[in-house]
This record gives structure tokens, C-alpha cells and sequence, in this order.
């Protein structure tokens, strides 16, 4: 009965004809209710858009613990209501002690080291990133920003169906006494509709909120974390928390289609692969036989092909590495990909290699967007990684380590938990960040905000905001229908055409013939979405395939 109960659930979500929430003034969508309505609580108060954000953050790091935290890193893009943009990369960082092939066996074969246990995290950037983010947009006082947090660490939140169904399967967390202990109740198990209290991350959470971010890389907490790691072999120091900055860039800007396309440069890979393959699209006519279609797929599904051989060739973190962004975004380059597209026959990825330009980035990471009264908007992406991370919460401080050392490349040419390659560009040398797919993105239209859009979900991040912006501008969906549609995702390696299972039988059967090798997969990413409707409304869409919200005034 539980099968067919989700079968109906999942066959509802792609119908046409959803209808997002809508609010006049503000919105927030996030993956988690209590974030949510701690991120509206803040606009309500008098706060903008990036305070909501920190809010949010630090909500989640209570409330959504797979992914959500304060141990681990990620992006924040803004556009302010005056036209500027920035993005603020808080990605994490590997350790001063990090080598390049710390995670390899006397045989030089991969350990679950970088995946599994105190060695996997690299320094965290969460709180100095949202910190920072505020301190300097911001306009609440820091203490009402992370308030809500504290509370919700401290007394406590109702746990949902989806909370207890993935604390009780999270197979890491049974693999360290702290982390069963608080999240399974000594394999007891949270049921929905229980209490789940955090005291000893409400104690750090406090002491954020009375001495910033400085307490989790200089103060008690740093040398709570320190302590902990030399005793159970970790590599994080001291001196490397004390030293972890957050780093300001410029974001990525691309037209399709008339509209203005501002993303996530590297060390994020999924801004140059969005606006590539949607340069790519562009004048393939790939749109014409509709959504979901084998023509829209085959076109799309290519493009992808071809950006994440580059991805594994050419992109890392720009501080230690020359990421030729220019030439993978020049027409000369996007109409040599388009051009070797093959309408009716898709390309093995065996004859598919890396562009040579010398001569011209979990599925368990959580998005939320954010819309202010004055008109600024924030996408936020940040992660641990993998589920639960690297399962290890630190005895006495409550939280969850990332397992982030895992998205360098371990060993190039090897893939990484997600299955993606990667080369030199992305190997481990300490204090760089690793590569990450988190694709914060924000649409213009005629020079306004018309889409905030971001998800979780490890390398399909890229593919899955890209084609909400195709169904909401090639398509002409709302913002909710563009969310329920299904997804699909090709990265290259493995050939492999992941697809959800409400495409049609005979679409697929079409796209088989054509040459692709399709796997039906359950779920592709969850989306966070906010669109600036021409009546003037907001209007916010979270993804029914988990349990987030929507809400505005």
C-alpha cells in the first residue's frame, strides 16, 4: 500500500496546472518549514534578504542536518535591489596537513577515508561565510539573525516523516558513538511527530550569537574541534580554522534568449556549464517538439555530455589553477560543440575528450532562495557533501562534519562519490577548495529579477537548474510546473541517460533508439524557486518531491 501511495505521489507532481505560492511583498523557500518561517520571521522584523539568508542557514544547520550546517561550506549569490551582484564563496578548504594522496592505499587505490570518518572533512566555512555575508549586507543585529537557531537547537522541533525516515537509514551515523547517539537515540530511533533537542549545538549556536563566528574559528569551539580531531586523527588544526577566510568573487553573467543569466563561477563548476549548454541549445531548435519530448532530451542531454568532459579537464579552484572561463564560454568553442551534435544519434562519450583550448564541479547539499521587500534577491547553496557528511558529529559541540575532501580529485582520472572525474585541476593541495557543482543562479528579465533559482544534488545540480530556467523560458511554465516537471541528467562518465520515472514509455523508447543508455533513477535534485510573476506577485515553488515550503507576506 505504501508502493502505490507513492507511485500516486510521484505520477501527481509533472501534472500541468500547479500553482506556486504567491506573496506580494517578500518570499522564502527553503527545504525545511522552521527555516522557512525563520527566514520570513526576519523580513517581518525589518531584516532584508541576506539577513533572511544567514537565518535560514543557520536554521537549517538545526533542522535539516543531512545537509544543512555549521560544518560545513558553501556559495551565497546576491543581486541587490540597485543592480550590483556579488557572490560570496565559503566553500570549505583542505587542511594545512593535507597531501595529495592522503586518500590513497599502499596500492594506490582510493580509501573510504575521503568519504567516511574525521579524515574526509576539510575546514568548514559555514559560519565565518553567513557571518560575513551579513555583517557586511545585512541589516539586522546578528544576534536576532541566528535567534531563531538557538531556539530550535535548544527546545526543540517536531520531526517529520522525511527527518525520521533518513536519520533512521543513515547507515554513517550508526558508525560513531555521538552521531547515533543524538540523531538515532542509541538505535532507538526518532519517530515522526517526536522532539529532537540539540543542547550541545545549541551551546555553539549561542556562542555565535554573542561572539560571531570568531568563537567557531578562534574561540571555545575551534578548540573544542582541534582537541577532538588530533584524537581521533583527523588533520584539521588550530591554525587552520584561525586562518580560513571567506573570498568575495564576481559572479558569471550569460545571455539566453535575451534574458540575463547570473551564476556561480568557479570554484563552482555548474555556472560555466549552465550558461555553456545553454549557449549550445540556443540555436538547435531543440524546443520545437516540447517539454519532455525525445527531441528536447536527446539535444539537452548532449550538451551535458559534452560540458562535463570539460569539467573534468579544465576546472578547479582559480586560486590554484588557470580555469580557462572565457574559452568554454566563446561562440567559436559553443558552435564547434553544437555543430558536432548529432540530431539523431547520440555521441558515445568514448569519442567525446576535453575541448583543446590552448589555442583559444550529494546529493546531499540543501538550496534555498530569498526575495526581500526592497527587491534584493539571494541564492544560497551549501552543503556537507554526502548525506550526514562523513557521519562524525564532534563530541560536545552537536554538529556534523562535512566529507568534502572527497570532491577533489582523490586520484585523477578516478571518480568521486558522485561519479564524476576530474584531473590536475582539481587534486588536493592544502588551503584550496575543491571543486563543487552548487549553481546558485538568478535570471534577469529586461534588466529586472525574473527567476532565483538553485537545488542540492551533487553533479545533476547544473543539469537541474538549467532546465528549470528551459521549462520557465522555452516552455512557458510557472514556476511550480517548471519544478514538478521531471528531470533528467547525462554527465559524460558514466554514458549513462538518468532519467525520472514519469517520462513517457515511448519517449524513452525513442531516445534508446536514438543510442542513449537509459537508467530510471527516482528522484533528480529538489528544487528552490522564485519567480517574479508580470502581475507583479511572487511567486515561490518548493519541490513536492521532498518536504519544503514556500512563504511570503
Amino acid at each position: 500500500m505504501r508502493r502505490t501511495i507513492a507511485c500516486l505521489l510521484l505520477a501527481t507532481f509533472v501534472l500541468p496546472g500547479a500553482q506556486p505560492v504567491r506573496a506580494r511583498k517578500a518570499m522564502v523557500v527553503s527545504r525545511e518549514a522552521n527555516a522557512t518561517d525563520a527566514g520570513v520571521a526576519v523580513l517581518r522584523a525589518g531584516g532584508n534578504a541576506i539577513d533572511a539568508a544567514a537565518a535560514v542557514g543557520f536554521a537549517l544547520a538545526v533542522t535539516h542536518p543531512s545537509a544543512g550546517n555549521v560544518g560545513g561550506g558553501g556559495f551565497m549569490l546576491i543581486r541587490f535591489a540597485d543592480g550590483r551582484s556579488t557572490f560570496i564563496d565559503f566553500r570549505e578548504r583542505a587542511p594545512l596537513q593535507a597531501t595529495r594522496d592522503m586518500y590513497l592505499d599502499k596500492d594506490w587505490n582510493p580509501t573510504r577515508d575521503s568519504v567516511l570518518g574525521w579524515r574526509a572533512a576539510g575546514v568548514p566555512g559555514t559560519p565565518r561565510g553567513l557571518e560575513y555575508a551579513q555583517r557586511k549586507y545585512g541589516k539586522a543585529k546578528w544576534a536576532d539573525v541566528v535567534a531563531p537557531s538557538v531556539r530550535l537547537a535548544r527546545d526543540g522541533f517536531t520531526v517529520s516523516y522525511g527527518l525520521a525516515n533518513t536519520l533512521k537509514g543513515a547507515k554513517n551515523l550508526a558508525e560513531f558513538e555521538e552521531s547515533k547517539r543524538i540523531f538515532q537515540k542509541n538505535g532507538e530511533f526518532y519517530e515522526a511527530g517526536g522532539t529532537l533537542k540539540q543542547p550541545e549545538l545549541a551551546g555553539v549556536l549561542e556562542r555565535i550569537q554573542k561572539n560571531g563566528a570568531r568563537d567557531f574559528y578562534e574561540g571555545e569551539t575551534a578548540r573544542i574541534l582541534a582537541s577532538e580531531m588530533a584524537k581521533h586523527g583527523g588533520v584539521i588544526t588550530l591554525d587552520d580554522l584561525k586562518q580560513y577566510e571567506v573570498a568575495e568573487r564576481k559572479p558569471l553573467e550569460g545571455d539566453f534568449r535575451g534574458y540575463k543569466v547570473i551564476t556561480a563561477p568557479p570554484p563552482s563548476s555548474g555556472g560555466i556549464g549552465i550558461l555553456q549548454m545553454l549557449a549550445v541549445l540556443e540555436k538547435t531548435g531543440y524546443e520545437k517538439q516540447g517539454a519532455g519530448s525525445a527531441q528536447a532530451i536527446h539535444y539537452t542531454a548532449e550538451a551535458m555530455r559534452r560540458y562535463y568532459a570539460d569539467r573534468a579537464e579544465h576546472l578547479g579552484d582559480p586560486d590554484f589553477w588557470p580555469v580557462p572561463v572565457s574559452k568554454l564560454l566563446s561562440a567559436t568553442y559553443v558552435s564547434k560543440l553544437r555543430a558536432s551534435i548529432d540530431p539523431d544519434k547520440a555521441t558515445n562519450s568514448d569519442a567525446i575528450k576535453a575541448g583543446d583550448l590552448k589555442t583559444m564541479e550529494s546529493t546531499e547539499t540543501t538550496h534555498y532562495s530569498i526575495v526581500d521587500s526592497e527587491g534584493n534577491c539571494v541564492a544560497v547553496t551549501y552543503t556537507l557533501n554526502g548525506g550526514y557528511g562523513s557521519g562524525v558529529t564532534v563530541p560536545g559541540l552537536g554538529f556534523l562534519l562535512n566529507n568534502e575532501m572527497d570532491d577533489f580529485s582523490v586520484k585523477p582520472g578516478h571518480p568521486n562519490m558522485f561519479g564524476a572525474l576530474g584531473g590536475e585541476a582539481n587534486a588536493i593541495i592544502p588551503k584550496k577548495r575543491p571543486l563543487s557543482s552548487m549553481s546558485p543562479s538568478i535570471v534577469l528579465k529586461d534588466g529586472k529579477p525574473f527567476l532565483v533559482v538553485g537545488t542540492p544534488g551533487g553533479t545533476k545540480i547544473l543539469t537541474s537548474v538549467m532546465q528549470v530556467i528551459q521549462n520557465v523560458i522555452d516552455f512557458k511554465m510557472n514556476a511550480q510546473d517548471a519544478v514538478n516537471f521531471p528531470r533528467f541528467h547525462h554527465q559524460w562518465r558514466p554514458d549513462k541517460l538518468q532519467m525520472e520515472p514519469q517520462f513517457s514509455p515511448d519517449t524513452r523508447k525513442l531516445l534508446e533508439q536514438r543510442g542513449h543508455a537509459v537508467e530510471i533513477v527516482r528522484n533528480i535534485c529538489e528544487m528552490a524557486v522564485i519567480q517574479f510573476e508580470e502581475t507583479g506577485w511572487l511567486a515561490g515553488a518548493s519541490d513536492p518531491r521532498v518536504e519544503g515550503k514556500a512563504a511570503g507576506y
